[in-house]
């Protein structure tokens, strides 16, 4: 028995290899080849794009795929959603369609759209984004570099940013927020029903929300004098209680504890403070709940 696994080619991909590493996965594809390695008999993996992933899902091709809520969205898939996955191209932040437009544009709000023309690559998503604001408007496709169409080619856009970077880059200003979307974790229904692929479809949700669990957390390690220990596990978070060994010296105990990464700046001094020495800071693959 093997899955057949779907993981998006383009912006996600770097991002999606990097994951399944830190989940004890190695993923690897050359560049011209559209069926990556995988260090797992049970999974058989298929590199496609996010936007027609969840099409193959519905229709079994895929046991299971990795792609944006969006296409599910846009493509109306009836698919079975396994987990939410809070990752993306550059950050852990959720990812935006949006309504865009030059910035000298008099176009302020949905409404302003009327009998104008936008372009899109998700098309089904504006049409009724418009039709439940009661626009009528000129969508039409657009096949890629969709920030530079706006004025000479189209009124606005409607386009996907993570950070907007590439919006202001090219003088555009946002007018509405269409629909943010996270990556997703999705299977084929059937598939979910048959009791070893939804075993195996489990094993890899813990697997990988356990890394995306981790990534932003850190081990941090200390010792402190037994006189102090109270006012160091008083400032010291952890995900249930600081672990608290004794040393050789009974003066000493070694405390260590789980923490998130921006916590740290902050948490060192206080630490310090308390009577906290020889800190160190660990990174982390999984933390499993």
């Amino acid at each position: 028995m093997a899955i057949v696994l779907g993981l998006p080619k383009g912006s996600l991909q770097e991002s999606t290899f990097a994951l399944f590493k830190r989940a004890g996965f190695n993923v690897s594809c050359s560049s011209r080849s559209y069926i990556p390695s995988i260090d797992d008999e049970e999974i058989k993996c298929r590199l496609l794009r996010p936007q027609e992933m969840s099409r193959y899902v519905e229709l079994g091709l895929l046991d299971a795929g990795i792609c944006g809520y969006d296409w599910v969205y846009e493509n109306g898939s009836d698919v079975h959603e396994v987990c939410e996955l809070n990752y993306s191209k550059a950050t852990s932040n959720p990812v935006r369609w949006v309504l865009a437009v030059p910035n000298d544009s008099k176009i302020k709000k949905v409404q302003d759209l009327q009998g104008k023309r936008i372009a899109t690559e998700a098309v089904g998503l504006v049409k009724r984004y418009l039709k439940k604001n009661g626009v009528k408007a000129d969508v039409e496709f657009s096949w890629g570099a969709t920030e530079v169409k706006a004025p000479e080619l189209v009124d606005a856009i409607v386009d996907l940013t993570e950070t907007g970077s590439s919006l202001r880059a090219n003088n555009l200003r946002i007018v509405d927020t269409i629909l943010t979307s996270t990556t997703r974790f999705i299977a084929n229904k059937t598939s979910w029903k048959d009791a070893k692929k939804k075993a195996k479809l489990e094993q890899l949700k813990m697997l990988l929300t356990g890394a995306l669990e981790a990534q932003r957390r850190v081990l941090i390690k200390m010792n402190a004098p037994t006189k102090n220990l109270d006012k160091v596990t008083k400032v010291l978070p952890a995900l249930h209680a600081p672990t608290v060994n004794k040393l050789n010296d009974e003066a000493w105990c070694a405390v260590e504890s789980v923490v998130e990464e921006r916590q740290v700046r902050d948490l060192i001094p206080q630490l310090i403070k308390a009577g906290a020495t020889g800190i160190i800071e660990l990174p982390l693959n999984k933390i499993i709940f």
